[in-house]
């Protein structure tokens, strides 16, 4: 493996979202990039294609409005160059005011854009020994292989922390049965971007109780679950209480069935999963259920009695580091700064704002490569609030976040709703403008 290590290169281990955005910085910065990729030679559990850039849980990237902070989060990307919103808005698909993407398309853009670009050697292959006297950037994701997280581990000198994610079913359009469902984006935003299946109150209620009795896939005896909120199970949901579900990812608030003139009680909504129109995703219904069960649960809803379910949801371990304790705001390592960390390793949740780390060690790698300080974004911007809260938060209780205005400094003098959030992206925009151009 020393053979293949170039003193005059940067390191970066993982080729998913953040270990490719941070490729595509640092070589646009002009430093000579060595991407190590274990795919295809060895697979996750997760993972099952090739491509650089797989998305295995949802294909939506979230909301592109500048009044949502994720969708802030894109445009400063996009301003900095990212290669990971190009390639998403190259291949978006319809999803109302949000991102959406054909996810082999998005993979293969990334792949494509990555392979061609001659300062980028890629070397499929696992790199199970992190190199410390090089700099390195590791993106090793959520789905980290046991070999390196024990690396990770004895590097930190830490616990490795972890959480349970659950992705969601997805189904073929032409399995649906559209006579029973209707187009419709919630408050006529994005059109009819949106399938919409309606259950009636007694059909909800049915539902939730067969989630309740459902069989699910346990939890390994060693190892305890801790899930994210933002990804919890559909059937964790469920438990909460009967009508849990109805005011969250099945509320019908906004959406009128032009069948009956009326809200329905409960929707479930189909979002499109690819640009052929081919492929939708069960919104909200990540879940740890077993195929069978999920099967026979989920075609209970109206439009889905003969599904025809081409992924299954699953469940599978995401690991990260106890990043304010190891970090610094720059993203390297307290005690190594020539190792960095990238991505979902660091304690951010979401496709965007993984990537988002990767650009930031990115820049930084490049920054140490050509022997320039590293640069931190101002905590005013959607990329800055969520570094600060990564390695500035408590130690003693880090769970991982996702990009959201809580995390940015308040407005003087103090605002409310979309007046305030719309002037935090103001000064966001304004703010991280001045920023690129004074580290030019």
């Amino acid at each position: 493996m020393e053979e293949l290590l170039k003193k005059d290169h940067l390191v970066i281990i993982g080729g998913g979202l953040a270990g490719c955005e941070a490729a595509w910085q640092a070589s646009s910065g002009g430093t000579k990039v060595t991407l190590f990729e274990m795919k295809p030679i060895r697979f996750s559990p997760a993972h099952r294609s090739g491509n650089l850039g797989e998305l295995v849980c949802s294909n939506s990237l979230k909301s592109n409005s500048l009044e949502n902070a994720v969708g802030l989060l894109k445009e400063e990307m996009r301003r900095l160059g990212s290669l990971i919103m190009e390639a998403a808005d190259d291949t978006k698909v319809p999803a109302g005011g949000s991102l959406a993407v054909d996810r082999e398309a998005f993979s293969r853009y990334i792949t494509r854009a990555l392979e061609e670009r001659r300062s980028v050697e890629l070397i499929r292959r696992e790199l199970d020994r992190i190199p410390l006297h090089l700099p390195t950037i590791i993106a090793t994701g959520p789905l980290t292989s046991d070999r390196l997280a024990e690396e990770i581990m004895n590097l930190t000198g830490t616990r490795s922390l972890y959480f349970y994610d659950a992705i969601s079913p997805i189904v073929t359009r032409e399995s649906i049965n559209m006579k029973v469902t209707f187009r419709a984006s919630r408050y006529g935003k994005g059109g009819d971007d949106y399938i919409n299946c309606p259950m009636a109150k007694e059909h909800y209620y049915r539902f939730v109780d067969e989630l309740l009795k459902a069989e699910r896939i346990p939890t390994r005896d060693f190892e305890k679950a801790l899930p994210f909120e933002g990804c919890l199970p559909i059937e964790d949901m469920a438990e909460r209480g009967a009508d849990t579900l109805a005011f969250g990812p099945l509320k019908p608030v906004g959406l009128i069935d032009p069948k009956t003139g009326q809200q329905p009680f409960a929707v479930v909504q189909l979002r499109q999963d690819n640009l052929s129109d081919t492929l939708y995703s069960m919104v909200g219904f990540q879940t740890k259920l077993r195929w069978r069960e999920q099967e026979r649960i989920f075609r209970m809803t109206p439009g889905l009695e003969r599904a025809e379910f081409v992924r299954f949801g699953s469940q599978h371990r995401n690991t990260f580091i106890n990043a304010p304790k190891i970090l610094r705001n720059t993203l390297q390592m307290r005690k190594r700064p020539n190792i960095f960390f990238a991505g979902q390793l660091t304690g951010v949740e979401g496709y965007v704002e993984s990537a988002a780390m990767g650009l930031l060690a990115g820049l930084n790698g490049n920054r140490l490569m050509r022997e320039m300080d590293p640069v931190v974004p101002p905590p005013t911007t959607s990329l800055g609030s969520l570094v600060t809260y990564i390695t500035r938060c408590s130690f003693k209780d880090f769970q991982p976040m996702n990009v959201n205005f809580g995390l940015f400094p308040p407005l003087s003098p103090m605002l409310k709703g979309r007046f305030k959030r719309r002037r935090l992206a103001e000064r966001a925009l304004k703010d991280l403008e001045a920023w690129k151009e004074a580290i030019a």
